[in-house]
């Protein structure tokens, strides 16, 4: 492996001296630049990422802590990982992916690997353990998801407690008076996941405000447990009309199997759905959604990521506000 050493026997110069020119830290006269440059293209050399942190503070990569769970939705995972890695492409960050279920273990191991200069934390539950770290670490980092006490740690996140009443109100407004909404599996609402414990909040606001019969319940993902939750909902509140299904997993399976059971989508039971705009629209009757903004968020958390590292300005929270579309999995009750 060519070394810095390597480069200022070639250019004929000190090896301090090569790492000023790479650095820019002092000034050189340009022949001597010409005649490092000329020795780095000639060798091959490129700085190891130790190598960089040492001449410039920065490495110029940031480490994405982004857990891969068994009750996770991979695809939908994976569409904010796409996001984030396009949007660091762009700002000329590296992406380190850390995918391990870890506490505060993993996150303190990337702070002290130097192959970062920053975070972006996915998967927060509402108490989550790692903040009091994340706080004191010393590692800048941006959270996607909003916990209960980000303090200041800077958040960007769908509002998930907004998009739950906008759901409730656009099967309000269309005149459904008994909904029901199938959730995320039951292990998310045990460690208490900020993104299923917002919106099932939304959801049961909206239903307050406007004095809705609502029940919800977790599913599993599995094709058995979305069927028997289909067949106990029917069974047990015959009367109602519409569903909300915050489980992108299921989808599928909860249009076939109410098809199977005589339930047409929308004349017997509107579904609407909080998913990505793709699988709205593939599903055998296009859904109304509310969108997965994964491209935004990606976007604004690798900005904010950025501003944290220059020190402009405090902690920051943005939630973006949901947009819903309306497709033909969505209609007035037939005895509205």
């Amino acid at each position: 492996m060519v070394t810095i050493a390597d480069v200022a026997r070639h250019a004929g110069v000190s090896s301090s001296t090569v790492s000023y020119v790479l650095s820019g830290k002092r000034t050189i006269s340009e022949d001597t630049r010409e005649r490092v440059r000329r020795a780095v293209d000639a060798l091959g050399y490129r700085p190891n990422a130790s190598a960089r942190a040492l001449a410039s503070r920065r490495v110029n990569a940031l480490a994405l802590v982004a857990p891969f769970r068994a009750d996770n939705n991979v695809p939908v995972l994976l569409e904010f990982v796409a996001s984030i890695a396009a949007a660091a492409r762009e700002a000329d960050l590296d992406v380190l992916l850390v995918t391990q279920e870890e506490g505060d273990e993993g996150l303190l191991r990337v702070r002290d690997s130097a192959l970062v200069d920053a975070a972006l934390v996915m998967d927060l539950e509402m108490n989550d353990a790692r903040l009091p770290m994340l706080r004191s670490n010393g590692l800048p980092c941006v959270l996607i998801g909003y916990p209960e006490d980000p303090g200041q740690l800077s958040c960007v996140d769908l509002d998930l407690h907004q998009s739950g009443v906008r759901a409730v109100e656009h099967l309000a407004d269309l005149g459904h008076r008994a909904i029901a909404m199938f959730g995320s599996p039951p292990a998310v609402y045990r460690r208490e996941s900020t993104y299923a414990v917002r919106f099932a909040s939304g959801f049961e606001e909206g239903a307050r405000r406007r004095a809705i019969a609502a029940t919800w319940r977790p599913v599993d993902q599995s094709h058995e447990a979305a069927a028997a939750a289909i067949d106990e909902l029917l069974a047990e509140r015959p009367e109602v009309t519409g569903i909300v299904v915050h489980n992108e997993a299921i989808l599928p399976t909860v249009l076939s199997v109410l098809e199977s059971r005589g339930r047409r989508v929308p004349d017997d039971i509107s579904i609407i759905a909080l998913c990505p705009t793709d699988m709205a629209e593939n599903q055998r009757v296009p859904l109304t959604n509310i969108a997965v903004p994964a491209g935004e968020i990606g976007r604004v958390a690798v900005e904010m990521l950025l501003r944290r590292l220059d020190g402009a300005g405090g902690a920051e929270i943005r939630l973006l506000a949901p947009e819903l579309t309306e497709r033909s999995s969505t209609s007035a009750p037939r005895n509205a």
